[in-house]
C-alpha cells in the first residue's frame, strides 16, 4: 500500500521573552527560559524594558539585588545569571533594549554594559523579530 511521504520538518517558531520586571529571580528564570529554547534550536529574542533593563546595564544583574540568591543557586548546581546569560548568547540569543524603556528609566545607551551584543530599539523591531512564534511576559 502506497504511503506518502512526511512533509518537511518546519523550523520551530521564535520564543519572544519580555523581561519586564527587576526582580532578579524573574530575570534569571527569563534566562533560564531562553537557554531551553535555544537549546531546543529555537530563535530566541529578550525584549529587555522598565525594570528588567538593570541586568543589562554597566552593573549588570547584581543590581537587581540578586547576588545572595545567584550564590545560592550557584551552591545548589544551578546556573547562576552570569552563567545562563554566557550560555545564551554563544546559542544566538538576540538581546533587544526597548528604547522607550531606557527612557522611562532615566538611563541612555552609555549605561548599557557596552560588553553585551544587542540593540536598542522598540516594539515594532521587537514584534517583527519574533513574528508568529509566541511571547512570553516576566
Amino acid at each position: 500500500m502506497f504511503e506518502p511521504p512526511d512533509p518537511p520538518a518546519m523550523p520551530p517558531l521564535p520564543l519572544g521573552i519580555v523581561l519586564h520586571s527587576g526582580d532578579y529571580s524573574r530575570a534569571h528564570y527569563a534566562l533560564m527560559m531562553a537557554n531551553a529554547a535555544l537549546a531546543m534550536g529555537r530563535e530566541v529574542v529578550l525584549f529587555a524594558t522598565m525594570a528588567g533593563i538593570g541586568a543589562f546595564t554597566r552593573d549588570g544583574w547584581r543590581t537587581l539585588g540578586g547576588a545572595v540568591a545567584d550564590a545560592r543557586l550557584s551552591l545548589s548546581g544551578v546556573a547562576g545569571f552570569a552563567e545562563l546569560l554566557a550560555a545564551a548568547l554563544e546559542m544566538k540569543l538576540r538581546l533587544i533594549v526597548c528604547d522607550a524603556g531606557l527612557k522611562a528609566q532615566g538611563l541612555g545607551e552609555d549605561d548599557l554594559d557596552p560588553a553585551l551584543p544587542g540593540e536598542i530599539a522598540g516594539l515594532v523591531t521587537f514584534y517583527e523579530a519574533v513574528g508568529d512564534g509566541s511571547i512570553v511576559f516576566v
